[in-house]
């Protein structure tokens, strides 16, 4: 498979990518890089100060972890519209929000005061916001997400559980359908993009007929 590069003469696009986890978001993002020839932003996870506390203790962890990931993407899409090349980003800011937040919230691991602090900040950042031009949403139900989850061998992902990931689903089918710009949804339970070249291609034609308009997803 050759290479693409983005020669389009209008400005810079922005892409994303959303899911849940195990989803293969990272992995897709970058074969799409390597395809199009974009720069890639992806989700920080080995170096993150909160993520393994969190995971072992999430009604303690669940605020300041939100608020790392909600202050980091928005430190890094001030920085990437900035650069005028087309990128795709690995997970989106309204994720944070509308999924995690929201499900450690109803759950009870957040209480009602710093959800609704942690809900102002980031109200108070959206109009510094550019939604993607598209955002890419990959759909799996929990059986293969359990089964990418287990193969990528993460510690601190041993200790998820099935209704966590079920709820988030929920959420995100929730949010996807409501969601306001434009979006391609995958279904990736019966794709393994990473190991064959034809379902990756599937999804690459998808993409690029949404690149060049000829089919809206609103």
């Amino acid at each position: 498979m050759t290479n693409t590069t983005d020669k389009s003469p209008q400005k810079f696009s922005y892409y994303a990518i959303a899911g849940n986890i195990g989803a293969g978001k990272s992995s897709l993002t970058s074969l799409l890089v390597r395809h199009f020839n974009w720069k890639a932003y992806y989700e920080l996870v080995e170096n993150n100060p909160y993520l393994s506390d969190f995971y072992e203790d999430m009604r303690r962890w669940s605020f300041n972890l939100q608020i790392y990931f909600l202050s980091s993407r928005f430190k890094n899409q001030k920085q990437f519209v900035t650069t005028g090349k087309s990128f795709i980003q690995d997970r989106t800011i309204y994720e944070d929000v509308e999924i995690f937040a929201k499900n450690l919230y109803q759950m009870g691991l957040m209480s009602k005061r710093d959800y609704e602090n942690y809900n102002n900040l980031f109200h108070e950042m959206v109009d510094f916001l550019t939604p993607p031009d598209l955002l890419i949403y990959l759909r799996a139900e929990v059986p293969t997400l359990v089964r990418q989850i287990q193969l990528r061998g993460r510690d601190y992902e041993s200790t998820i559980r099935i209704e966590y990931l079920e709820r988030l689903n929920l959420l995100y089918e929730e949010w996807i359908d409501h969601y306001p710009y434009e979006k391609l949804i995958v279904e990736t339970d019966h794709l393994d993009f990473v190991n064959n070249k034809e379902d990756l291609g599937k999804i690459i034609e998808m993409v690029e007929q949404r690149r060049f308009g000829l089919f809206s997803c609103v």
